[in-house]
């Protein structure tokens, strides 16, 4: 994980402040200015760090969502996309699985805007670029 994250950080630049915070995303996100655009990469790491370390997950959503509509900036919520596959054979992925899916239809009903990318092209379910 440290190597993927120092490679994200390599292909940004410089112009990129990347603040890690692998569970209290609410606490972060007051601290932008309106001019600045945050990337959330991504819910669907913050969700699997929450789900392992057994925490609240209704209540931890619930929490991020307050805080990136309060968000003075514009923000961009990177997430992954697990229920077009399989249905895994284990209770721990089913349950990331079917929680995955929650996070994800909260967050879109949420945001403005909606972009599914696959095979690198975008389509847009809600909202225009």
């Amino acid at each position: 994980m440290r190597q993927k994250v120092d490679r994200h950080i390599a292909q940004r630049g410089p112009d990129w402040t990347t603040i890690e915070e692998p569970y209290d995303s609410a606490k972060v996100l007051p601290k932008a200015q309106p001019e600045d655009v945050v990337l959330m990469d991504c819910a669907t790491m913050w969700l699997t760090n929450h789900l392992l370390s057994e925490h609240d997950l209704e209540q931890k959503t619930t929490t991020l969502l307050k805080a990136l509509a309060a968000c003075p900036a514009e923000v961009v919520v990177v997430s992954n996309e697990t229920g077009l596959g399989i249905v895994p054979e284990n209770a721990l992925a089913r349950r990331f699985r079917e929680a995955q899916g929650r996070l994800n239809i909260a967050l879109a009903a949420q945001a403005e805007t909606v972009v599914m990318v696959s095979a690198g092209l975008p389509l847009v379910l809600k909202g225009a670029l």
